[in-house]
């Protein structure tokens, strides 16, 4: 954010127009809009917390109550990741206008620093293993209990191999989740190397878990929880709510995915569309 305040404050000049990319070529009002779907998933995306919310409360300890520590953080994450958010987009837009990339560092790669550049890439790599960690854990305990209930005492499942290393410290470690979670990470890899659209995987995911996630599921559970009764006030204000979060998330899943195909005809595999 520096960087790019920097860059849009050099010279008194801030890029960007007041009609956004519609200035740009021969963009047409149809492609803009879709353009604005898709930048509905990106900003959903943000959400994707919500999946492993359950997660974390789970292994809180009371007192104070998992639902009151859970609330205080959220609140505060979401404040502070809004700031971030909007900051971000913002003097990025200043800095770039209507040619800011979807990846913000893409955009200082022809003059610098290369050094912050490159220090900013790597602080991206050490939050996106960590979160990556955080995403798996859910994957991992689902595949392996389903595999533990049907393996019905297999060696090759449920034994464990003791590695001695250095100072007497020993690791343990299972053979099934070695190669099934090494695998499970080679997939991934390879999927996100072939589906190289930045944006537009971003508005899909976004779109995808947006709604049934953040939206529908918590709202469900709070309706049959406080037992609130259908066609009340209250009841209709929540679904109301749903609804168009619903809309939102079927809107950014149309652009994003027309961004996929539009892309797909320039798409050469393992190539990167920063867009």
């Amino acid at each position: 954010m520096t960087v790019s305040l920097c860059d849009a404050t050099d010279g008194c000049h801030f890029h960007g127009t007041y009609g956004g990319v519609v200035a740009i070529g021969n963009t047409t009002e149809t492609q803009k809009a879709w353009l604005i779907c898709q930048a509905l998933g990106n900003v959903a995306f943000a959400y994707s917390y919500s999946m492993i919310l359950i997660e974390i409360q789970d292994t809180l300890k009371s007192p104070p109550p998992e639902n009151k520590s859970m609330r205080k953080a959220t609140s505060v994450g979401i404040g502070v990741t809004t700031i971030f958010y909007m900051l971000s987009g913002c003097v990025g837009y200043a800095a770039f206008g209507n040619d800011a990339p979807g990846n913000i560092l893409m955009g200082f790669e022809s003059y610098g620093p290369y050094w912050l550049i490159d220090f900013a890439n790597a602080c991206v790599v050490v939050h996106l293993v960590g979160a990556y960690q955080v995403f798996s854990q859910p994957v991992y305990a689902c595949v392996e209990e389903f595999v533990y209930e049907g393996s019905s005492g297999s060696g090759f499942i449920y034994k464990e191999f003791v590695l001695s290393l250095p100072m007497d410290w020993t690791y343990r470690f299972n053979i099934f989740q070695l190669l099934w979670r090494s695998a499970f990470v080679v997939a991934c890899t390879l999927v996100a190397m072939l589906l190289p659209f930045f944006n537009d995987i971003l508005g899909i995911l976004g779109a995808l878990g947006f709604w049934p996630l953040t939206v529908y599921y918590p709202v469900e559970m709070f309706i049959a929880q406080m037992q609130v009764r259908k066609w009340t006030k209250e009841w209709l204000t929540l679904q109301v709510v749903s609804a168009t979060c619903l809309l939102i998330s079927v809107a950014a899943a149309i652009g994003s995915i027309e961004g996929v195909i539009q892309d797909l005809k320039v798409y050469k595999p393992f190539k990167t569309i920063l867009r």
